[in-house]
């Protein structure tokens, strides 16, 4: 009877492992940007890889840029998932990065005042937004946020405008999540990413999102993988390679649209509308 338990016990075992793999060999650890945790894009993506790919996958941190950076580089993390900028281009420049790559995007919204004084939940695009602003001489809180002031500046050039035009406003505030309750209390536009308002990360009453789904208020997401420098197995090396071709798969671009905010709008978008940023 104890003979047949345990051969029983090493059928079970060998399965499992055929199916989730065992060991190093099928374990990678992995750091994500904050939001993409937050908003359940990450765990779908998660989930399904897991799956497709026979991986065991671990999330050791979800957190600001200044914490995923370096969990990356130290080699708590053998995959980096983050908005691609200066920190990324560092990491592959000082070779703990490979070539990084593109595998979505996510969105910039216009929050203001709730009764519009400039009249641009009217409007459908950001270039037109920004000139309505202007016209009316409203003021816009130049956010010190990376992504906000990328995106201020291109449709700043969409609209044919330099800052000197608009009434831009200080940042004022301590901590950036804050930003909404300064604009509140200077009746300003801002420009902020879409996931801290709708979860509830920037909150204040009386400002409202005026405008949102312009393919051109987007910034890209890139998949960071071990460079020469980085103090990844061999193991860790090739189950990094094999998320990081998933991510940018049919299969894993698909996974994208299947959360969001409605069924035809996901938190993330992919990489195939990328074109829509190219609009000169």
């Amino acid at each position: 009877m104890l003979v047949l338990n345990l051969r029983s016990l090493l059928v079970a075992a060998s399965a499992l492992a055929s199916t989730f793999g065992s060991g190093a060999e099928n374990e990678l650890n992995v750091a994500v940007i904050g939001g993409l945790d937050m908003s359940g894009v990450w765990s779908k993506i998660e989930e399904s890889a897991e799956i497709s790919l026979k991986l065991n996958i671990t999330t050791v941190i979800a957190a600001p840029k200044e914490r995923v950076v370096p969990a990356f580089m130290s080699g708590e993390a053998d995959l980096l998932l983050i908005h691609g900028g200066d920190e990324t281009f560092a990491l592959e420049a000082l070779g703990y990065a490979s070539a990084l790559r593109t595998w979505g995007y996510n969105e910039f919204i216009i929050a203001g005042p709730s009764h519009d004084p400039a009249g641009i939940n009217q409007t459908e695009l950001g270039r037109e937004a920004i000139t309505k602003i202007q016209t009316s001489n409203q003021p816009l809180i130049a956010f010190r946020d990376v992504g906000s002031y990328q995106i201020l500046r291109r449709l700043l050039d969409s609209a044919g405008l330099v800052p000197g035009q608009i009434r831009l406003l200080p940042d004022t505030v301590v901590r950036p999540q804050q930003i909404l309750t300064q604009a509140a209390r200077e009746q300003a536009y801002v420009i902020v990413g879409h996931l801290p308002v709708a979860f509830g990360r920037m909150p204040s009453e009386g400002v409202e999102i005026l405008l949102s789904g312009d393919p051109a208020m987007r910034r890209a997401y890139v998949v960071v993988t071990p460079g020469s420098q980085h103090p990844a197995s061999s193991e860790a090396r090739v189950n990094a390679e094999k998320l990081a071709e998933y991510l940018l798969s049919e299969d894993g671009q698909r996974v994208l649209g299947e959360i969001g905010p409605t069924d035809d709008t996901p938190w993330v978008f992919p990489r195939r509308e990328a074109s829509r940023l190219l609009q000169f």
